[in-house]
């Protein structure tokens, strides 16, 4: 049977690093989630970011447009948030609805306010080598690796995945901690055979129960980024967990793993943008 890394207990202890940090501030740091339409996903979503920085004593700011708003009027939002001296992180809930430029918005946001990692600029110093925000999820991924005590130098990961919110970032981070980093697509041929010779997989496909458990390696680690809702109302993962758990030597829990970690690193994100602020 696998450990499992719980990602709440990662994310409990990260939170609890930061209430120092925010005490030797001079003014709450400041957050503002920018929604459009009424996907209730993306709802949630921004009721659990919004919830979790209203307990830190974050200055917090929804701002929530129509389905029908134009382009313009979101690029008035952002440019608002982007000059107001109280709004130090800024993230837009993705996806956008159609009709929207979701590229055009992101590039939009102040880089020092780009708490999601997202913007050119931070993706390019995280490139280079010296990142300033890191795209949450991946960050999230790293952190729960380096407090379960999992060696990433020298290792064999394989990434499944490209997206630029998690697959690629995640991939420059595995590498820059020296793993040897394949990334994975829907063009692969034969993922199973490069699975099996993988010491880390991070799953992040975005389809539910994709990786099944024998295409896994005996000690591999396993991350599951994947959040999907079943038609039965479940939460399950890119992995098929219960074939998984049964065979490799650590795997994350969906929900319980991830997810925590995603809101906790923003929440990260977001006080060293104001420790930054000058």
């Amino acid at each position: 049977m696998a450990q499992l890394i719980d990602g709440r207990q990662v994310a409990k202890a990260a939170l609890l690093a930061l209430r120092p940090r925010i005490q030797a501030l001079k003014r709450p740091p400041g957050i503002a989630v920018v929604r459009v339409g009424e996907d209730p996903a993306s709802r949630v979503y921004v009721e659990r970011k919004t919830a979790r920085a209203e307990r830190l004593g974050f200055w917090h700011e929804h701002v929530h447009l129509e389905l029908d708003a134009s382009q313009a009027q979101l690029e008035a939002e952002i440019d608002r948030l982007n000059a107001d001296p109280k709004i130090d992180g800024i993230l837009v809930q993705l996806p956008l609805p159609s009709g929207l430029d979701g590229t055009a918005i992101l590039d939009r946001i102040d880089p020092s306010k780009d708490v999601d990692g997202f913007h050119p600029e931070n993706i390019g110093r995280l490139a280079q080598g010296r990142p300033q925000f890191v795209p949450c999820t991946p960050a999230g991924v790293m952190r729960l690796l380096s407090h379960s005590g999992i060696k990433v130098e020298g290792k064999r990961a394989v990434v499944v995945g490209r997206s630029n919110i998690v697959g690629r970032p995640m991939a420059m981070l595995l590498e820059a901690a020296n793993a040897t980093v394949t990334v994975a697509h829907s063009r692969t041929t034969d993922l199973p055979s490069l699975l099996r010779a993988a010491d880390i997989v991070v799953a992040a496909v975005g389809r539910p129960e994709f990786l099944k458990g024998d295409w896994l390696s005996e000690g591999a680690v396993v991350i599951d980024v994947g959040i999907n809702r079943l038609a039965d109302g479940r939460l399950v993962g890119d992995v098929d967990f219960e074939s998984a758990v049964q065979r490799v030597a650590a795997i994350t829990p969906v929900p319980g793993g991830v997810g925590p970690m995603t809101i906790a690193m923003l929440m990260e994100n977001t006080v060293k943008a104001a420790e930054l602020r000058p």
